[in-house]
């Protein structure tokens, strides 16, 4: 289901980072998806949620999360995506195995990624997040490459606007959703970001 629309005046705080045009990344491929929709008027962007997508669930590689985000995904082509049919979802960013950077949807306007979630007593994340996915798994380690393109974006990101967390769904979603998982090593996008020495408040040690 569509997250509820809300004014379409609404504008997040633009971006001043040159590394940004009008919300899109410049070292990113851009294929932008149709779900997506303009935040709440006023809205402070300050949060990242990490997650991670595999379809099939485990595979990598090919053009399913590409045709998920896009909404051209066909139900037909895996036994699984039965359950994905008419499924309206998007995130910011896809990291890919091999670290490439896909961007689906402009930072300035609302991916609908996080799903019924909260953050500090706040509720509706997709209203101040930028959701992030890493082609992946709860039970498969991510690719060094993968780290290193999500630490020069979670810079970028900083630069441009003012995040303050970076967190996984899971931390937004407890109970309901268990990404980016055990798999994940929060460390090692500390220490290829920079972040373990700034004392940056990232919710994960």
């Amino acid at each position: 289901m569509a997250p509820r629309r809300s004014d379409p005046a609404a504008r997040a705080q633009p971006p001043a980072s040159a590394l940004f045009d009008h919300g899109w990344y410049r070292h990113a491929q851009h294929r932008p998806s149709p779900h997506c929709d303009a935040r709440p008027f006023g809205t402070t962007l300050d949060l990242v949620v990490l997650h991670n997508i595999s379809l099939p669930a485990g595979q990598f590689g090919g053009n399913f999360i590409d045709a998920l985000f896009l909404g051209t995904l066909d139900s037909r082509a895996h036994a699984s995506f039965a359950a994905l049919e008419g499924l309206r979802v998007s995130a910011h960013f896809l990291v890919r195995r091999d670290g490439t950077l896909v961007q689906y949807v402009g930072c300035e306007q609302r991916a609908w990624h996080a799903g019924a979630s909260s953050f500090q007593g706040r509720s509706r994340c997709n209203d101040y997040s930028l959701g992030v996915e890493l082609e992946g798994s709860d039970t498969i380690p991510f690719e060094a490459a993968q780290y290193d393109t999500l630490a020069a974006l979670v810079g970028a990101l900083i630069e441009a606007y003012p995040i303050r967390f970076i967190v996984g769904h899971s931390d937004v979603a407890p109970g309901r959703k268990t990404d980016p998982g055990p798999c994940f090593d929060w460390t090692a996008l500390r220490r290829a970001s920079g972040l373990a020495s700034t004392g940056f408040p990232l919710v994960k040690a």
